[in-house]
């Protein structure tokens, strides 16, 4: 080996783009005005703040839990109402079900609403209807569109036309098409996508509630505002509660579907 194998022009593609990038985390670091100072100085103002939170306040906990269910039956209204607008924008959507048109306009809406986070489209609510729970529903279940929408519009694209063909051939009509040889194919996408959704929103109901939709995110928001550390916590707790759940009840449906071989 000689000096020459050292030479940087033979790592100069991992090079160049290492000290690129160093380069842009830099300059954005910079732009932000975050530091490594900074990070362990918030690291330990946040311990400390954790600290006063302790003990959490159970007397609170009873309070917390006509919220908290608020908060589930938000996300769970908001996943079946946001569904079925997906699968009417998914089919409109879908290039082998509708003309160019139809899908191109019903695509760029997806788009349009991707584009907005519920965060927003919640504000925008508020001003129509006010806080509370009803703005929750209607943003959460916008959301939906955006996500659902495109992957089941995506998902129908791509499945077998063969049955949409035979069914053709004997004389079915756009609607029989769409549920009989549509519908049964996607399934097992649909299912899996609506459980995770469900997941989502379940924490965005949280998110969504601390700005005015209501819910246990409310009272984590209010809590704070007062000053009442130890009954935040108490909502804190209750929201891991709440997240850890859905992800196991999302996982424990998906394993008994799965067994059943509805899901792939």
């Amino acid at each position: 080996m000689t000096i020459n194998d050292f030479s940087p022009k033979r790592y100069y593609k991992l090079v160049l783009p290492t000290v690129g990038l160093l380069a842009l985390i830099k300059l954005t670091a910079w732009v932000c005005g975050a530091g490594f100072d900074k990070l362990g100085k918030g690291l330990l103002q946040g311990i400390s703040f954790v600290k006063i939170m302790f003990p959490p306040d159970w007397s609170a906990f009873p309070e917390m839990l006509e919220p908290a269910l608020q908060s589930i039956a938000i996300a769970f209204i908001a996943t079946v109402l946001g569904t079925l607008l997906a699968v009417v924008f998914a089919i409109a959507a879908a290039s082998n079900l509708t003309n160019p048109i139809v899908r191109n306009i019903t695509r760029f809406l997806i788009g349009l609403e991707r584009s907005l986070p519920e965060i927003i489209i919640l504000l925008i609510l508020i001003a129509g209807y006010g806080l509370g729970v009803f703005s929750g529903i209607v943003a959460l279940s916008l959301g939906c569109i955006g996500m659902l929408g495109k992957l089941l519009g995506d998902v129908i694209e791509e499945i077998d036309h063969t049955m949409i063909e035979s069914l053709e051939a004997v004389g079915a009509n756009k609607l029989q098409v769409i549920w009989f040889g549509v519908i049964p194919q996607i399934v097992p996408n649909l299912v899996s996508l609506v459980l995770f959704r469900f997941e989502i929103n379940i924490r965005l109901s949280i998110i969504l509630g601390a700005v005015g939709a209501g819910g246990i995110g409310y009272e984590l928001d209010t809590s704070f505002g007062l000053l009442q550390f130890h009954r935040g916590l108490t909502a804190v707790l209750i929201i891991l509660v709440m997240v850890v759940g859905a992800e196991q009840l999302s996982q424990f449906i998906r394993n008994k579907i799965k067994l059943k071989g509805a899901l792939k």
